[in-house]
């Protein structure tokens, strides 16, 4: 597994707490900030699946 899923997961998570935070303490930049951080580690996440996937095709071709 690439570690960028790994890191792009934390960050996704660090994101959800941030928003959630912000959402009971009624403070919209926790909020926002929190949002933003959900966002690039889905981003980031997304892009270690990229990597992983052509790692596999790689694989497979040379088994080939």
């Amino acid at each position: 597994m690439d570690k960028n899923r790994a890191e792009g997961k934390m960050k996704d998570i660090k994101g959800r707490v941030k928003r959630q935070v912000g959402e009971w303490t009624d403070n919209a930049n926790l909020q926002d900030e929190g949002t933003m951080d959900q966002a690039e580690g889905k981003v980031q996440n997304a892009w270690g699946k990229v990597k992983d996937a052509v790692k596999g095709d790689k694989k497979d071709e040379n088994a080939a």
